[in-house]
């Protein structure tokens, strides 16, 4: 699935189950919120904090699914083609960065 399909599936989802979009803000608050329960699995299963037992059981792979349900849906009610914004991106870095990740001391 690509990010335009992905983007139409939420949309979908959101009509058949969802009523409608929470306000942007409460969207933005809500994607916070996603990205705070990520940084506590990181920090527990990969850093130097010890993993609580109530987080052993967390899905990485979920939260990140759920990060990135929140940014399908912002960028749906603010009327971005995220597929376009991605791509455009992507090519961006390649020409920006290409020279300078391959020339930094601290990746090799």
């Amino acid at each position: 699935m690509n990010i335009s399909d992905a983007q139409k599936a939420v949309d979908n989802w959101i009509k058949a189950h969802g009523v409608r979009y929470f306000n942007e803000l409460t969207n933005m608050a809500q994607l916070t919120e996603e990205v705070g329960e990520v940084a506590r699995i990181i920090a527990r299963r990969y850093g130097e904090q010890s993993e609580k037992e109530s987080d052993k059981n967390k899905d990485l792979g979920e939260e990140l699914a759920d990060v990135v349900f929140v940014v399908l849906c912002l960028a749906n009610q603010t009327g971005i083609d995220l597929q376009t914004a991605f791509d455009k991106k992507m090519d961006k870095k390649a020409k920006r960065d290409h020279e300078r990740h391959h020339n930094n001391d601290k990746l090799k």
